[in-house]
């Protein structure tokens, strides 16, 4: 007799071992989902169901049992399947894996976040992708005003037709359109000349087209800067609060695993989205991913993510956690909760014969 009530109480003592664990990490699931409800009502909240849950696998093992009496055999295995399929299958296994999975890479996760947005709002307070436009159109005004320098001075040289003709006058107007300018006046000159006077025609147009050229530099420059800074202000201030948070988390004043913590964190991140997206012309995107991830019309942060139970399991399906490790967490709950519902059955079995 006594050996019959220790063995019970070893079974329930397993069965809350188990349970507490699943029990817990379905709590942590709900509370970074919804860190505003107070974790002792999520741990409430997942006890219930996680009980009602062992009671459906024990009416399904109850009712396969042909060694004992049961009305309404059929009913009794239709209603267990039912409630393990909702309050199992649908709440804790998925939250179980959630935690588990979670708590393996929010780290990772982290650390890739930031440095990838604070990558990206560098961009924007360094003004790196204006400088690189003014470079780049001003090098290929430079190099079209020399081209057509070339062209100016082979027809200038020409020995077979010497001179400033008509099809000089041509590449002026091309010079005209080029630096922006209503025309381009000829200079005046006598007659075809030696190869020296030529020369010095050529000489003088050249310097003529540097003049303009000069000016042209500087109001292209004044064209393609922005009329504020308002922009880099905003992303300094962004890249500044994310660095605080790298500095928080290192000296454990953010705990990653805490609700509400990793909602800062997320938020934060969420704010630097959202300067990135508003500047986007400041950015040079490392791929389309990213491209998309940053200007989609609801942003949503990689750490955000993972903070919500149905995004992380959505993209494992989409297959973006092949090699994480996804599958591996996915057994480790279904064991657990298995464990515990074996042994919450063997416990409470019926044994009328």
């Amino acid at each position: 007799m006594n050996e019959n009530k220790f063995q019970k109480l070893f079974l329930i003592g397993a069965f809350i071992a188990f349970a507490g664990i699943s029990c817990w990490a379905t709590s942590e699931s709900l509370h970074l989902l919804l860190p505003t409800l107070p974790l002792m009502l999520c741990w409430i909240i997942t006890i219930g169901f996680f009980v009602i849950a062992s009671i459906g696998s024990k009416m399904v093992v109850d009712s396969l049992n042909q060694n004992i009496y049961l009305e309404k055999r059929g009913l009794h295995l239709f209603g267990g399947i039912l409630i393990l399929i909702v309050f199992w299958l649908i709440c804790s296994m998925p939250t179980n894996t959630h935690t588990f999975f979670f708590r393996s890479v929010i780290d990772a996760k982290i650390s890739d976040d930031v440095a990838m947005t604070q990558n990206y709002l560098n961009q924007i307070q360094s003004d790196v992708i204006t400088q690189t436009m003014i470079k780049a159109k001003q090098t290929e005004l430079r190099n079209n005003v020399e081209m057509k320098l070339g062209e100016l001075k082979a027809e200038i040289m020409n020995d077979a037709n010497p001179g400033f003709g008509p099809k000089s006058k041509e590449i002026l107007n091309d010079f005209a359109a080029l630096l922006n300018v209503p025309q381009i006046q000829p200079l005046t000159y006598k007659g075809i000349g030696s190869i020296q006077e030529r020369e010095r025609l050529y000489n003088a147009y050249r310097e003529k087209m540097y003049l303009l050229l000069d000016n042209r530099l500087l109001i292209l420059a004044k064209e393609l800067t922005p009329p504020n800074d308002n922009h880099i202000k905003q992303a300094k201030t962004d890249y500044d609060n994310l660095e605080l948070i790298k500095r928080y988390i290192e000296n454990e004043q953010l705990d990653v695993n805490d609700a509400v913590d990793i909602a800062t964190i997320a938020e934060k991140l969420n704010v630097g989205y959202s300067t990135i997206k508003s500047y986007s012309q400041f950015v040079d995107f490392k791929n389309d991913t990213d491209r998309a991830n940053y200007l989609s019309d609801n942003p949503i942060t990689k750490v955000k993510r993972m903070i919500s139970v149905f995004d992380v399991w959505t993209d494992f399906l989409k297959g973006e956690y092949a090699g994480h490790g996804f599958l591996f967490w996915v057994i480790i709950s279904i064991l657990v909760d298995i464990a515990a519902f074996i042994f919450f059955t063997i416990a409470f079995k019926k044994t009328d014969y």
